[in-house]
């Protein structure tokens, strides 16, 4: 069986012997003696159950002829496989052949010992007299061990005896001498494991790693597409005849591991590392010629009548006329040949449901067309937390990266190896990204990282520096960049996605690159004169300047003293459980994609198989049930190292909750202390477990009597912690308590602050059954993930919420333009219209950013690709016969505010003490949509067509759908509210409208008028006009033209003598009037009476101004579709 190349799985109903010359079955030997435990696939003996025997014909009573079905038991893992009489004897053969092998080869080396032991031998040690060793301690060969290792030619014989009885009977005296016999081979550990055997079970190193799924059909198979194998030549030969020339065409004999979502082909049973893997993908709707739906393999035939083969094709376009076995999976066409048609057939139908089987089946599009199914359904583990700016999000990543075991995944746009994730840095250095990663890539921790190979010309993030920086860090850390933009013809779309994955266990995901000028805390601070917080280039305003270099990242690109840094707005949200790993599957889907692209023969750089199943990872913490459970696990399987989703589940109550450090001087001392970090311990147990590793640190707690956001949270009704600690030991500064002591001593009402009620960090909200669906979606397309069908699940998710949203909407999000195919804003307008027309009351909130985060004043010649940018938002927005509000105002009139409104967010401080009073534009990079309190759409995608559409930019996030609700009001009346959605909404809310602990009720009901107009819409045009008599800065609802723009900015300029590219310094005195009377005042007087940092979308700016390039601008041959 050694030979086999064909493949054998459910039903192995053909094999042929092939004679070896000996040197070959010496050299193969060494695998059957004893086995060192890494080249062991057993570490326990397996069981085998005789399920049933058959025949072909029930008048033949040959029992060679008699097929057997067996269960194999391999302590959570149970396979089937039809094994007929023959294949018992080949195996039988094989079995008493190593055996002969090996006992040559025993007396072999047994004479050569005695040899040596009286000098004649090579390499005689020299033995003095007095050291000479007695003669009963020279290790004498015996036997018993190969006696041990040994099958009784006698054992099989039985098999055959069944033809003297009566018919009746054979089936049953079959069945017992194929046990007896099984049951005398499989007892043997080292007979077990040798490769004659595990061929014959279809097993290797792949089969019984839990986090892969079941085990399911595995063979040899014949493959033409991978680089040569160095291998004998006897080994990779298909048949023992040397005259046909199916033998000398490239074919090659790998191992072909088929698991839920993928088939791996790999060298040898006992070498886990891919040669190639197929991650199963989307199928087309159909094959084009109306017969349906592609099926996943098919079988194909050749002229040469001695092959078989099914062909895996990711190219569903393309049709041939002759029969081709194939596997849709993307755009590789990849063939595997076996030995007999009935192997074909069976790899065919094991393939097909491995890929359509529910819940996964990964070749079915699944809601939204989703390459993922929904998850949280059931209690499967699923779990969500959200993270409101970067402070929060990078604290948490950090932790996670810290408490890697097995792997780490990096996908961005923009990745900075300096990026700095904790605060003060001075103090943090240990927190810098590279730092982070070379500590676990020391202890082991393969880190893969994925970079977005710009456009050098369009932009300057210069992804080349940050490979070669990480490559430099281990040899445990790979990068790869991608797209190749001449080999592939991509110059305009981009790799979008913001992703960090860790151990499978828990990712990030959402609008956060690692990158500089992301961190962030609710407070959008301008200004860090000296740097403490934000280092070097960190202190980053693209509006000002983009630096041409990153080689010196300490070195600052601005003068702290006159620019302000332009804050960041951002929303991230970690997941554990099912979702985790089906975005880690997206990182497998692109990573392998390019690879196969960038580097297809280079070693260092792994393909990459999706993990299935969920291991209880070794960071979580056990309960005591989980305890008790492990305990039962361990008893029975006494050699398992792990316990698996087969035999046992993580409870929710197992995943750590992310508390982000609240670092010593982080904020000014002259400044009133806000504490940027909270958790929600909704819903955890109130004994928190010390291995729970994700630290909640706190290394300097004080109480404050008045914090925004301050018990938010708690008005959810959804704490319940016994620990009690009184106030005057939770007041001292810089105290650091343990975990423990932190989870349980949360004490409630106005003495204590706690940080998880400064919204920061929200609710760990667990999945419980029908409680919180979740469902990832994403844009690709062949270009940027090698898949065969474009997806484009994120659009079409954002146009069914918002067709079914009943009450509210409130997105915090980038918008498109006027010839798009994206029809979400369509879908805006078409509920809206439902709404008005049902004469009910419905909101649509909308926050952009002002301006464009890119370099170059508005009137400046090198900024038109800004004004581009401007242009196609404002004919999205308000301009145009395509515009949303024009669109309205012509059906609604002026209530079109009560249904659809756009603002933006700003903010102020001092450069440094005593410096001059900045303000800047809070840059919206967040993308998420709110709907009703109930539903949460997270992710990397914009509200444009590079993000929705899937033929352009990649992009992946996370829709969640509360069913664990919280009491709540919407429309003056009592409703239930999600606790992940609603809990995200007050705490943005809250940020953006400044207000304190004790004013959240003033936002519970998002929709009545005391909520939209006397808060929201109030605030907003309060800040806006303070704003405006401050700083006069831009964008203005008075600036209509560039000449007026210019005008406008001469007087200030002459006016300041020094000014920002936005007008963002204010004068030394402002002048007032004051019951007529002029007076003077300074600046932060009038800045006080600004409510956190929500300002009114300037609807009017260039209004009349046609802001689309002109033929002397290079922006103007550029394709439209690069600025939306």
């Amino acid at each position: 069986m050694a030979s086999e190349e064909g493949m054998a799985g459910a039903g192995a109903r053909y094999i042929q012997m092939q004679s070896e010359p000996m040197p070959s079955m010496i050299s193969s030997f060494f695998s059957f003696r004893q086995s060192p435990e890494s080249t062991r696939i057993f570490e326990e003996l397996p069981k085998a159950t005789i399920v049933s025997v058959s025949r072909p014909d029930a008048s033949d009573i040959s029992p060679m002829l008699l097929s057997y079905t067996i269960e194999f038991r391999y302590q959570q893992f149970k396979w089937r496989l039809i094994r007929k009489a023959s294949h018992v004897f080949y195996l039988h053969f094989a079995l008493k052949k190593r055996a002969i092998i090996e006992e040559i080869h025993e007396k072999q080396e047994q004479v050569k010992e005695w040899l040596q032991n009286i000098g004649i031998g090579e390499h005689t040690a020299v033995v003095h007299d007095d050291d000479e060793p007695d003669e009963e301690t020279v290790p004498l060969h015996h036997d018993e061990s190969v006696k041990n290792r040994d099958v009784p030619s006698s054992a099989a014989l039985p098999i055959i005896r069944p033809a003297l009885g009566r018919q009746h009977s054979v089936s049953d005296r079959a069945k017992v001498a194929m046990q007896g016999y099984l049951n005398l081979f499989l007892g043997n550990l080292d007979i077990v494991n040798s490769r004659e055997v595990c061929k014959f079970l279809e097993v290797s190193k792949l089969s019984f790693s839990p986090e892969y799924g079941p085990k399911l059909k595995e063979d040899y198979v014949m493959v033409k597409h991978l680089p040569k194998i160095p291998k004998d030549d006897d080994i990779k030969k298909c048949c023992p005849c040397h005259w046909l020339s199916c033998c000398n065409d490239n074919w090659q004999k790998v191992w072909a591991v088929l698991k839920p979502g993928f088939l791996a082909l790999l060298e040898d049973p006992f070498n886990p590392q891919p040669l190639d893997i197929i991650v199963f993908d989307l199928l087309p709707a159909s094959d084009g010629n109306g017969e349906g739906r592609l099926s996943l393999a098919k079988e194909i035939k050749e002229r040469n009548p001695l092959r078989h083969s099914l062909k895996m094709d990711e190219v569903h376009s393309l049709t041939d006329n002759r029969k081709f076995l194939k596997v849709t999976c993307g755009n590789r066409s990849i063939r595997l040949r076996a030995k007999s048609g009935a192997k074909v057939k069976d790899w065919v139908a094991a393939i097909n449901d491995a890929g359509l089987r529910p819940p996964e089946g990964w070749c079915h599009p699944h809601r939204f067309g989703s390459f993922a199914p929904p998850r949280g359904l059931i209690d499967d583990g699923s779990l969500a937390q959200w993270f409101v700016d970067g402070r929060a999000a990078f604290e948490a990543i950090a932790s996670a990266i810290e408490e890697a075991k097995s792997e780490i995944f990096i996908c961005g746009w923009w990745v900075c190896p300096e990026l700095y994730l904790r605060r003060p840095f001075q103090s943090h250095a240990s927190s810098r990204l590279d730092a982070l990663l070379e500590a676990k890539a020391k202890q082991g921790v393969q880190i893969y990282i994925l970079l977005y190979k710009e456009v050098a010309l369009a932009l300057k993030i210069n992804s080349v520096y940050s490979k070669r920086k990480f490559l430099s860090i281990h040899e445990n850390v790979k990068v790869l960049r991608y797209p190749d933009h001449f080999s592939t013809g991509v110059y305009l779309w981009s790799h979008h996605e913001k992703l960090v994955i860790v151990d499978y266990q828990i990712c990030f995901i959402g609008g956060l690159d690692l990158c500089f000028g992301r961190y962030d805390t609710s407070e959008h601070k301008v200004g860090d004169q000296p740097p403490l917080i934000w280092p070097g280039k960190d202190y980053y305003n693209p509006r000002e300047s983009e630096p041409n270099s990153w080689e010196d990242t300490m070195k600052d690109e601005l003068d702290r003293g006159k620019y302000p840094r332009m804050p960041w707005h951002d929303v991230h949200c970690a997941l554990w459980g099912p979702p985790c790993r089906d975005v880690a599957r997206h990182f497998v889907q692109r990573w392998n994609y390019a690879k196969r692209n960038k580097a297809p023969n280079e070693q260092a750089i792994p393909l990459l198989m999706p993990q299935h199943h969920m291991v209880i990872p070794h960071y979580m913490g056990i309960s005591r049930e989980m305890d008790v459970e492990k305990k039962n696990v361990e008893n029975k399987y006494k050699d398992s190292k792990q316990i698996d989703s087969f035999s046992s589940r993580s409870s929710f109550q197992d995943i750590p909750l992310l508390l982000p450090q609240e670092p010593d001087g982080l904020d000014s001392p002259n400044e009133e202390s806000k504490l940027n970090s909270s958790v929600n311990l909704l819903d955890q147990p109130t004994r928190a477990n010390k291995s729970i590793s994700f630290s909640f640190r706190k290394s300097k707690t004080e109480p404050v009597l008045d914090m925004p956001m301050k018990g938010f949270v708690d008005n959810l009704d959804t704490l319940d912690l016994k620990g009690k600690m009184s106030s005057d030991v939770m007041a001292q500064p810089g105290m650091r308590m343990s975990q423990r002591e932190w989870w349980e001593t949360q004490e409630r009402g106005n003495q204590v602050l706690s940080a998880d009620e400064t919204g920061q960090v929200g609710p760990c909200i667990p999945c419980r059954c029908q409680s919180l669906p979740l469902l990832v979606i994403r844009s690709v397309s062949q270009w940027s993930a090698g898949t065969s069908q474009v997806e484009d699940s994120t659009h079409n998710a954002y146009c069914s919420l918002i067709e079914k949203a009943e009450h509210f909407i409130y997105i915090e999000c980038l918008s498109g333009d006027e010839i798009i195919r994206n029809r979400v804003l369509e879908a805006l307008f078409r509920r809206i219209m439902r709404a008005y027309n049902d004469k009910k009351c419905f909101r649509v909130i909308i926050v952009i950013p002002l301006l464009p985060g890119f370099q170059g004043g508005l009137d400046d010649g090198g900024a038109a690709s800004v004004r581009a940018i401007m242009h196609w938002q404002y004919r999205t927005i308000c301009r145009g016969n395509n515009s949303i509000l024009q669109n309205l105002y012509e059906v609604i009139g002026p209530k079109t505010h009560d249904y659809i409104s756009f603002y933006g967010l700003r903010s102020y401080g001092r450069l440094f003490d005593g410096g001059p009073v900045a303000s800047s534009q809070v840059y919206v990079h967040s993308k998420i949509m709110i709907v009703d309190d109930c539903t949460t759409l997270i992710g990397s995608a914009n509200i444009n067509d590079r993000s929705l559409l899937g033929s352009r930019d990649s992009e992946i996030g996370v829709l969640i759908e509360d069913k664990e609700l919280t009491d709540s009001y919407m429309g003056g009346r009592p409703r239930k509210a999600g606790k992940f959605a609603r809990s995200l909404r007050l705490s943005l809310w809250s940020e953006h409208l400044g207000l304190r602990g004790g004013d959240i009720d003033q936002i519970n009901d998002p929709v009545v008028d005391s909520t939209y107009r006397d808060v929201w819409m109030a605030t907003a045009k309060t800040n806006s006009a303070i704003y405006q008599d401050v700083f006069s800065c831009i964008p203005s609802d008075l600036i209509h033209s560039r000449a007026a723009m210019r005008q406008h900015m001469a007087i200030w300029k002459e006016k300041l003598g020094h000014t920002s590219i936005d007008l963002g310094l204010a004068p030394t005195k402002l002048e007032a009037y004051d019951n007529g009377d002029m007076k003077t005042i300074e600046p932060m007087e009038r800045l006080d009476a600004v409510k956190g940092h929500l300002v009114s979308f300037p609807l009017d700016f260039m209004c009349t101004e046609d802001l689309r390039p002109v033929f002397n601008e290079s922006e103007y041959y550029a394709s439209p579709q690069v600025f939306h």
